[in-house]
């Protein structure tokens, strides 16, 4: 049986301003929701939290969570993050039936592969123009956590060291294919996301990536994004991440 909830928050739509209008009530409803959704960002970060409850800081040096998105967390509902043990001192992570994964330390990133740097324009989203193996252009970012953004209502910092939350990081890969591309109203599926260092506030990141897998599932076009983070050269994470860039009405 899962634990007491080691987190509790009241979710915040981060991004009601945000160019994807699938955050906005009036869209979101012509999709079948009740709301604008919460940023699937925004949940990973609640559960990386408590991820960094368990395991300590440690995890953002070395730490990996798998995360996937059931159903949407809407504006001011509480989501109740607990834990359970798994073998091999892996543990699950839910946001009760609406989000789930599974988390772990000791991880070990295979970065001989990693998308190298390129500049490309920003393109309309297509088949056409999601084929896997395509390089994205690289997006160049200074952190500033001066403000929440999309961890909110939890800091953009972690520790004294003002270390970017999971969060923070995370959202540089919905970034990027906002970056590379024109969308319409999207949705954030899931993410693997392995991390090598923490990346401090003022600190510059480079965002590269390259188009891992295009598909189509129940009338959803998805794309699979293979995103690595780095500072001066050094990764600061590597994620595979999972849009639904097109979602059927």
């Amino acid at each position: 049986m899962p634990m007491t909830p080691s987190l509790r928050v009241r979710a915040v739509n981060t991004a009601t301003d945000s160019e994807n209008q699938i955050h906005d009530d009036s869209v979101a409803a012509e999709y079948g929701f009740r709301g604008g959704l919460v940023p699937g960002v925004t949940i990973y970060g609640y559960l990386a939290a408590a991820v960094i409850d368990h395991f300590g800081s440690e995890w953002l040096n070395c730490g990996a969570l798998d995360v996937r998105f059931f159903e949407p967390f809407y504006e001011g509902e509480e989501v109740a993050v607990s834990i359970t043990g798994l073998p091999e001192g892996r543990i699950k992570i839910e946001a009760g039936s609406r989000a789930s994964g599974t988390a772990w330390l000791d991880n070990v990133i295979d970065d001989a592969a990693q998308p190298a740097a390129h500049s490309a324009s920003k393109q309309e989203a297509s088949r056409e123009t999601m084929q896997p193996g395509k390089l994205l252009g690289t997006l160049e970012k200074t952190l500033d956590l001066s403000h929440p953004g999309v961890s909110a209502p939890l800091d953009a910092f972690i520790g004294p060291e003002r270390f970017a939350h999971p969060a923070i990081i995370l959202g540089l890969a919905n970034e990027l294919l906002m970056y590379n591309y024109c969308l319409g109203p999207w949705i954030h599926a899931s993410s693997e996301a392995r991390n090598a260092k923490p990346a401090r506030d003022g600190e510059r990141l480079e965002v590269r990536g390259a188009i891992a897998d295009a598909f189509e599932r129940k009338g959803h076009e998805f794309v699979i994004l293979d995103v690595a983070i780095l500072s001066a050269g050094d990764l600061v994470s590597r994620i595979r991440h999972t849009a639904i860039w097109k979602p059927a009405k």
